[in-house]
């Protein structure tokens, strides 16, 4: 009986290591190689091998630093400020399942990839504080689940593509302090849902459109530090939850609409004073304060 045992023994040995074996190769075989070859075109890119947390591409995707997979698919990548270089590959196109992606405070540089507008799923893009420059492409807008777009602290060039305003979906807009030029899209103003748009400190012209009257969720507009003209819209007076209103330091010279602000929540009203007449500079509302811009320095919850 024990010589049969031992017979055996080496078998069944040799039957486990195999089914282990399978077992390991089946579970990297939950993300798809397509998935896994875009991570690793991303880690490639961008210095990989320099990054704060570094990833083993030998290993199993799972354990990846800031790789997060659901129902075998990558549904999130945060790499916030990780120390990444170099630019984006076009392979990021093809993380068609990702719902987050935070490239924040890097060192990133190049074009934001056309095939960015491939990630149909996506609700949250932070890639601010970064060196990225080229024109912000016009397939943005294809990113219909977008909630969050977070660009500010580039060097964006180039006029904000008109299917920003498809993102139906979206609440907040920051692309400050970028090197944007040309006119505020109207289409921005058929984005029923936004509650912050940035557009702080590029060079923007034109007037104000008046269509923006109609983001009737709008709570923060930061038009500061442009070349902007003309008036104040009038249809800002159905801005019912507007807190925070920024346009100082543009070419504006009516400012005729600001009485007709509806101040219920407003807290902050920046506007060039000193070109308004004397009508306007008795305008105070005594809650109001100046406030500084803010930078986002966060990671994905």
């Amino acid at each position: 009986m024990k010589s049969v045992c031992h017979k055996l023994a080496p078998k069944f040995i040799t039957t486990l290591l195999i089914c282990l074996f399978a077992c390991h190769n089946f579970v990297e075989a939950q993300v798809s190689k397509k998935e896994k070859n875009a991570l690793i075109a991303l880690f490639e890119n961008t210095n990989g091998e320099s990054w704060v947390h570094s990833w083993d591409v030998h290993t199993d995707v799972a354990s990846w630093h800031g790789v997060r997979i659901q129902n075998n698919k990558v549904v999130g990548l945060d790499l916030f400020r990780n120390n990444l270089s170099g630019s984006l590959p076009q392979q990021i196109g093809d993380l068609k399942h990702l719902e987050q992606l935070n490239l924040a405070f890097n060192n990133l540089k190049g074009e934001l990839p056309k095939s960015i507008g491939k990630l149909r799923k996506l609700q949250l893009l932070k890639i601010e504080m970064n060196q990225m420059n080229g024109p912000i492409p016009t397939e943005i807008g294809d990113m219909e689940s977008l909630v969050k777009f977070i660009a500010f602290n580039n060097f964006f060039s180039g006029e904000i593509p008109e299917s920003i305003g498809n993102l139906s979906n979206l609440q907040e807009l920051n692309l400050s302090s970028n090197d944007l030029a040309g006119k505020i899209p109207v289409g921005i103003g058929t984005l029923t849902k936004l509650e912050r748009l940035g557009l702080f400190q590029n060079r923007l012209n034109g007037v104000i459109p008046g269509q923006l009257g109609h983001l009737k969720q709008l709570k923060e507009l930061v038009l500061a530090n442009n070349d902007l003209g003309g008036g104040i819209p009038r249809e800002f007076e159905q801005l019912a939850n507007l807190e925070v209103l920024q346009i100082q330091n543009n070419n504006i010279f009516s400012f005729d609409n600001i009485l007709h602000l509806n101040t219920t929540k407003l807290l902050v009203l920046d506007y060039d004073r000193e070109k308004a007449d004397n009508r306007f500079k008795e305008f105070e509302i005594d809650k109001t304060r100046m406030a500084d811009t803010k930078f986002e320095d966060e990671k994905i919850d």
